[in-house]
This record gives structure tokens, C-alpha cells and sequence, in this order.
């Protein structure tokens, strides 16, 4: 058997389930969390549901409070597969020319650059309006002619944002890492699953785990021409020194995971280290596009 537990929320709430994995890491079982609109006319009434693979104590349904903003609803469902249960909503997403879908939707536009990604684990399937913003951002500098060769995705996911920058330049090197030793277990599971090659060579992905741009391989690989980060907006701005140090002249930085409550103090960071403001992007979740000057 398995359990849902389900917790009204705000639509903030729900767009920042990303930041909720730490507080599951103690449990045995970590449940899945996914967010959904149940009603396109309420567009700030979401619900939370997660997934157990056993009855919720106490102690996850107050941290699943936490989450909300209502009391928590407790069901026990029949037997099935929990984890297709949890994504069986979560609708395929078109950015750019790139197509993202769970293993339940595998029909792919013609000509589309399609990604399985499995959002049980770690955050990044594109549902989430920064990744797709950050999909949308890396097209637009493709279509643009960029030309990119090193590219860092700094807090990486999935690995999505790294598949999808070797997708449209296969001849350069890619490093992903995350914080989170979970998401790069995940990343490398989509990798295969993506036939993206593993590795240190042109066209290879190379994944680690990092606290931001604390990591040797990182270091070893920089100077970097492009630099992902969809993250928060707290830890893009402490970044700015280090994102400046770790790009070569004239390279870009893809920036997400702000509100545009927050777009003005993110962009001002990078201004003061000489950035300049490419794309401010728009709505309520912005995706910048920085360059350094040449």
C-alpha cells in the first residue's frame, strides 16, 4: 500500500518545493512531492501532494505543514506504482525547441529536442517556470549563434540544463554539480536513461558534487564561457565574486530561481562585478542573461 498526504498552498509555495529536501533527509523513505493548479481560475490555490511508500508519522505530516498553508489530508491508496502515480499529472513542457516529459509522455513534436526526466528525486523536470525559462534562455543564445565550449550547471537537478546545453553544443565540455549528493546520483541516472555520455572529454558531461563553485573540478575547468545557475536568489547573488572569477572574458551566466521581486538586487550583484544585463526576462519567475565584457 501506499499514502498521499495533500496540503492546500500558495502558488510561491508550490513553486518552492525545490527547497524542501533537506526536510525529509532523516526519514527512511523519503516521499515524492509534486504541485499542482487544480483550478486555472484560482491561480494561487495549489495543492502539495506527497507520495510515502509508507504511512507518514507525525513528524512528516508536521514538516508537510510547514510546506502549506492548510491542514494536511492523509489517504491510504491502493496498490500501485506511487512514483508514476505522483507524475501522471505532470504535463510535458515545451521550451524553446526542447520537449520534457516524465516516462508517462513520450510523444515528442517533430524536430522538438526531447528529454525523459523522472522527477521523483530531484528538482528540474521543467514544469517548474525557471527551468523552462533557463531552456527558452540557452535556445535564444543558440539561435542567436553563441558559440559556447565550457559550460558549468552549477545546482544542476536533474542534469537537465546540462543535457540540454550539450544538445545544442555537442563539442563542448560540461560540468554539473549539486550540493545535494542525491541529485547527482539522479542526474546520472538521466543521463543514461538520455544517452548522454558521462565523462571528461568534448561532448561529455562530468558530474560532482559542490557547494557552489567549491570544488577542485571546478576549478580545474574554469575558466568557463557559459555558467547555469538555477538556484535561489540568495545564494546567486553571494555567487556574483565567484561566477566573476570563474568566467572567461566575454562569457555568459543564465541565472534563475528569483522571484522579479528579487531580479533588480540579483542583476545589481553582477552589474558591480561588471556583468552587463542581456535579457531581464519577464513575469514572476525572471531568468537573467549576464555577459561579461569581452
Amino acid at each position: 500500500m501506499s499514502w498521499r498526504v495533500t496540503v492546500p498552498c500558495t502558488r510561491e509555495q508550490g513553486e518552492a518545493i525545490a527547497d524542501t529536501g533537506d526536510l525529509f533527509h532523516a526519514a527512511g523513505s523519503a516521499p515524492v512531492i509534486v504541485a499542482d493548479e487544480p483550478d486555472p481560475k484560482k491561480p494561487d490555490e495549489w495543492l502539495l501532494h506527497a507520495y510515502f511508500d509508507q504511512a507518514p508519522g507525525d513528524e512528516e505530516i508536521a514538516r508537510l505543514r510547514q510546506l502549506g498553508s492548510g491542514e494536511p489530508r492523509v489517504e491510504e491508496l491502493a496498490e500501485t506504482d506511487w512514483v508514476t502515480m505522483s507524475q501522471s499529472g505532470l504535463q510535458p513542457i515545451c521550451a524553446g525547441r526542447f520537449f520534457v516529459h516524465t516516462p508517462t509522455y513520450r510523444s515528442a513534436p517533430p524536430g522538438a529536442i526531447a528529454f525523459e526526466i523522472d522527477a521523483g528525486l530531484a528538482f528540474g523536470t521543467g514544469q517548474h517556470a525557471t527551468t523552462a525559462g533557463c531552456l527558452e534562455a540557452l535556445d535564444g543564445l543558440a539561435s542567436n549563434n553563441c558559440i559556447f565550449t565550457n559550460v558549468a550547471d552549477v545546482g544542476t537537478g536533474t542534469g537537465l540544463l546540462a543535457f540540454a546545453a550539450l544538445a545544442l553544443w555537442p563539442q563542448a565540455k560540461c560540468i554539473a554539480t549539486d550540493v545535494d549528493p542525491v541529485a547527482i546520483d539522479v542526474a546520472r541516472e538521466n543521463a543514461a536513461i538520455n544517452l548522454v555520455k558521462v565523462g571528461h572529454g568534448a561532448g561529455e558531461l562530468l558530474l560532482a558534487v559542490a557547494d557552489g563553485m567549491d570544488s577542485p573540478m571546478l576549478a580545474a575547468r574554469a575558466p568557463f564561457d557559459l555558467i547555469i545557475a538555477n538556484i535561489l536568489a540568495g545564494p546567486l547573488i553571494e555567487l556574483a565574486p565567484d561566477f566573476a572569477r570563474a568566467l572567461a572574458p566575454g562569457g555568459t551566466v543564465i541565472l534563475a530561481g528569483l522571484l522579479d521581486t528579487q531580479a533588480e538586487a540579483v542583476a545589481r550583484a553582477y552589474e558591480l562585478r561588471d556583468f552587463k544585463v542581456q535579457e531581464r526576462g519577464s513575469g514572476e519567475w525572471p531568468v537573467l542573461v549576464l555577459r561579461l565584457p569581452a
